[in-house]
């Protein structure tokens, strides 16, 4: 008994178009296959890729490793100081990490709510750290929420001043929204 033989897909289509014009004639006699001089049609020489990238540019295409940038956005909303102290040990402890790996990070902590109080120059509990932390670490923003602010100046009759640190948006948790957005890293301690 014989058995068939397999043939790949591909090969039997190949098959099938190189036999086309060969088909073609035996149904319309009239066909015939024009003849080509090799000569009359040069094929372009081939294109050395190389020679179109000058070689400064070839170069810098080899793999070199970036230092990535990374972004983090922490979260205060409470008027509590171990969570203000626990929130500054977090960026701390992140740019210290960092900076050994010899690699950048931006770090917004942002405050809102009953958070504002870490921000605010006549009841923040953190005030000379933060003044410190500032001045060691630039690449650390701290965001009050102009909304709480606000509020806070209604509830209380009187003007909120904020630490000379702090940079007001109209609203925190829009900010943190923003930022999430852009890919930053979110943490609430």
């Amino acid at each position: 008994m014989l058995k068939a033989a397999r043939v790949p897909a591909a090969t039997l289509m190949m098959a099938s178009l190189l036999a086309w014009p060969l088909v073609a004639q035996e149904w319309r006699p009239e066909f015939k296959s024009p003849q080509v001089d090799a000569e009359a049609v040069k094929r372009p020489p081939p294109v050395n890729r190389r020679k179109l990238v000058p070689h400064a540019a070839r170069a810098s295409v080899k793999a070199v490793p970036e230092k990535q940038a990374h972004k983090l956005a922490i979260q205060v909303d409470e008027n509590n100081p171990q969570v203000m102290n626990l929130a500054l040990n977090n960026a701390k402890n992140v740019v210290d990490y960092y900076k050994t790996k010899g690699e950048h990070v931006t770090i917004e902590m942002v405050t809102f709510g009953p958070g504002l109080h870490m921000l605010r120059d006549d009841t923040s509990p953190v005030k000379q750290r933060i003044s410190a932390m500032a001045l060691e670490a630039p690449n650390i923003t701290f965001i009050a929420c102009g909304n709480t602010q606000t509020n806070q100046s209604k509830q209380e009759n009187k003007s909120i001043t904020l630490i000379s640190e702090a940079k007001v948006v109209p609203s925190g948790v829009v900010r943190l929204m923003e930022l999430q957005g852009k890919g930053y890293a979110y943490i609430r301690p």
